[in-house]
C-alpha cells in the first residue's frame, strides 16, 4: 500500500558535506525555514577529515522531504544526500545516564545494566553513570526501567545510521569528491 504523501512521518536522512564552518547551519536552516523541527542530529568526520556526515531525523511529509532534498543538493558544500527511511539500514544512539544507586538498590541497578549490556563508566557512593548504545527502543526501555531508582541526568546522542550492504557512491558523487579533494583550500574564515 503506497504511503500518503501528505502523511507526517519520521525520516532518517544522511548527508555527506564538506567539513567547513557554516554548513551545519545551512543544512538545518532548510528544515527550520519550512517550520519543521529536527528530532535528532548527529555530525562527525568521515575517514576523510575534509568530509563530515550528518544524520538527521525529522518529522515531515514526503513532499517536504523531497523539496528539502532537492534544496540540499543545490548547496555547494553538500556532496550526497541519502534518504535511509525506507532503505535497509543499521542505526544506533548512545546514552549516558546517571542514576541513583544507594547501597540497597545497587545490585538491581547493576542487573538492569547487565541485561542491557550497559557499561558502568563512573561510580560515586550514591550513583552510577551508565553508557548504553542501541536503537531508540532499547534506549527508551532502559530509561523507563531505571526511572524508579532516581535518574539524575541523561545525555543522549542523536541517531547515527548507515545503509546495510555494500552501497557505494555513484560515479558522479565520486567525481565530486575527487574534485573537492584536489581543489586548493583557502585558509581563514568560510562564508
Amino acid at each position: 500500500m503506497p504511503l500518503d504523501p501528505s502523511e507526517v512521518r519520521r525520516y532518517t536522512i544522511a548527508v555527506l558535506v564538506e567539513n567547513r564552518s557554516g554548513v551545519l547551519s545551512r543544512v538545518s536552516g532548510l528544515f527550520s525555514g519550512r517550520g519543521y523541527n529536527i528530532d535528532s542530529l548527529s555530525v562527525g568526520e568521515t575517514l576523510d577529515p575534509t568530509i563530515s556526515r550528518m544524520t538527521l531525523v525529522v518529522r515531515a511529509t514526503q513532499s517536504v522531504i523531497e523539496q528539502v532534498t532537492k534544496q540540499l543538493h543545490k548547496l555547494i558544500d553538500v556532496i550526497k544526500v541519502i534518504d535511509l527511511t525506507d532503505e535497509e539500514h543499521v542505526s544506533r544512539e548512545m546514552l549516558l545516564l546517571r542514576v541513583g544507586a544507594a547501597p540497597a538498590t545497587r545490585a538491581e541497578v547493576l542487573r538492569i545494566a547487565d541485561i542491557f549490556r550497559a557499561k558502568i563508566v563512573d561510580v560515586t557512593p550514591l550513583s552510577y553513570t551508565l553508557e548504553v548504545t542501541g536503537d531508540e527502543s532499547k534506549i527508551g526501555a532502559i530509561v523507563e526501567l531505571l526511572r524508579p531508582f532516581g535518574i539524575q541526568e541523561v545525555v543522549r546522542t542523536g541517531k547515527v545510521a548507515i545503509a546495510r550492504g555494500s552501497k557505494i557512491l555513484s560515479r558522479k558523487d565520486q567525481a565530486k569528491l575527487q574534485q573537492l579533494q584536489s581543489a586548493p583550500r583557502a585558509v581563514g574564515y568560510d562564508n
